[in-house]
């Protein structure tokens, strides 16, 4: 079989899959609002004559493609939605929408996905492709429900992407083993007693508990957990009073913490709810601490990050692949793999020449470069068909 014929057959559809992709960005929808996206979906797909479900997990649409010999199922998945980012790309097809922009490339992974199932049309295979285009991923909620609503029944393996706007188009990055980190989030409510700014002596403060709790949170990582377990804790906001000069009555906080490991990820709980509720204490405040677990770390399995880079290889050149770095950044994908056995990869969307300057994910001037996608179709095709060759 010769895989690199599929890089050939992704060039004949570029440009309709840039089109479709440009479309999607012109007109980005949020998590659990994905109506739009979903229904052109659909009309592709049963342009390509494909049997689907929508609705599922939300705005999500499963589609399946049926061999012509029994064997096993491989899944492939995209996500669809975009996020509350003002755009300032610059673009003749930046969004219409003002506050939303598809700053994480969802569109981009959306028109790959349709370009694999387009390219495996017609294909010999022992067994069947399943085609995941997932809502929500963004607020981490998409791929728990699509597997609620039977996503995952009978997959033997399942396989996505990622674009990387710091990694050239043309080039790919896998890792064994965990690539991302888990995500979770945590709401803080302390409750003081308000007064008069000048009058201290007559209130409990809870902005001075706050900050103290801020800046306490940090040992866990510096001297609760080992040097060689990456752990973030971030604080991302807080809120609390109107007044300059009025001590107010509560203040709230919510953050979010990554880890690498999934022992790590399990002990974070009580180590905050003990600093939380100490300090607080402290300060004379009452403390509630909401900790919401949201993702696992994403690990991918050996088996199918090694079919993987043999695909890549074959296709692209060894060369054109490296080993990616670990990043502590989320994806839920990472739920489907505590399922059934995959790989999740990057694939390279920033400029040709020189990638490492480029706008980052979820930058409102991030850029994706469209030379990626035709590449991306091929490769998932190919990691399907591989699988699935009935030659």
């Amino acid at each position: 079989m010769d895989l690199s014929s599929l890089i050939q057959a992704g060039k004949q559809l570029e440009a309709e899959l840039i089109a479709f992709r440009r479309d999607l960005h012109r007109y980005p929808e949020l998590s659990l609002q994905e109506s739009g996206t979903a229904a052109k979906v659909a009309q592709r797909l049963s342009q390509l004559g494909m049997e689907y479900r929508s609705g599922v997990g939300g705005h999500g649409i499963v589609a399946e493609l049926k061999g012509e010999q029994p064997g096993p199922m491989i899944a492939l998945r995209a996500d669809m939605d975009a996020l509350p980012i003002h755009e300032e790309s610059g673009l003749d097809f930046a969004s219409e929408r003002p506050g939303l922009m598809h700053a994480c490339g969802h569109d981009a992974h959306t028109a790959i996905l349709l370009g694999a199932a387009e390219l495996l049309v017609g294909q010999k295979i022992k067994g069947s492709v399943r085609f995941l285009f997932q809502a929500a991923e963004e607020i981490n909620a998409g791929a728990k429900a699509m597997i609620e609503q039977g996503a995952l029944d009978g997959v033997a393996e399942i396989y996505g992407l990622h674009n990387l706007p710091t990694l050239s188009a043309g080039m790919t990055a896998t890792r064994y083993g965990s690539l991302m980190g888990s995500v979770d989030r945590i709401e803080i409510h302390l409750e003081g007693r308000g007064g008069h700014g000048a009058i201290p002596d007559q209130s409990i403060d809870p902005v001075v508990c706050a900050a103290n709790i801020i800046m306490s949170l940090q040992s866990i990582v510096s001297r609760e957990v080992s040097p060689f377990d990456p752990v973030v804790v971030t604080i991302g906001s807080i809120k609390s009073g109107e007044a300059n000069n009025v001590i107010p009555h509560y203040a709230e906080l919510t953050g979010t913490i990554r880890t690498f490991d999934a022992k790590v990820q399990q002990q974070m709980a009580e180590r905050i709810e003990r600093i939380v509720q100490q300090i607080a204490a402290g300060y004379k405040c009452k403390a509630t601490l909401k900790y919401i677990e949201q993702t696992p770390v994403l690990i991918n399995h050996d088996g199918c990050n090694r079919h993987v880079e043999q695909v890549m290889d074959r296709m692209i050149g060894a060369a054109r692949r490296i080993e990616a770095p670990p990043t502590l950044a989320g994806e839920d994908f990472s739920v489907y793999l505590q399922h059934v056995p995959g790989c999740f990869f990057w694939l390279g969307s920033g400029p040709a020449e020189d990638a490492s300057h480029a706008y980052g994910l979820h930058h409102p001037k991030y850029e994706l470069n469209e030379d990626c996608i035709s590449l991306g179709a091929a490769l998932l095709a190919a990691i399907a068909l591989q699988r699935l060759s009935a030659n």
